[in-house]
């Protein structure tokens, strides 16, 4: 749970220091997969899957074999 809170307080932050206004949904999305990958491979791969609307099994295939290759 602290590791969670942690990764919305730095995503929050990142957006306050960059972002005076409206934020796009895209960029939000990019920060937590981008904090997601150092914090936890799986709840990573479970959202990127989510948010990135993997159509087949072989862009699932290329994004845990990127995780891996990361190791």
């Amino acid at each position: 749970m602290e590791r969670l809170d942690q990764l919305v307080s730095e995503v929050e932050s990142s957006i306050q220091k960059k972002f005076d206004q409206e934020v796009a949904a895209e960029h939000v999305g990019e920060l937590v997969i981008e904090k997601l990958s150092q914090i936890d491979e799986i709840a990573y791969v479970r959202f990127a899957s989510v948010y990135r609307q993997f159509k087949d099994v072989n862009q699932f295939m290329k994004e845990l074999r990127d995780v891996l290759s990361k190791k």
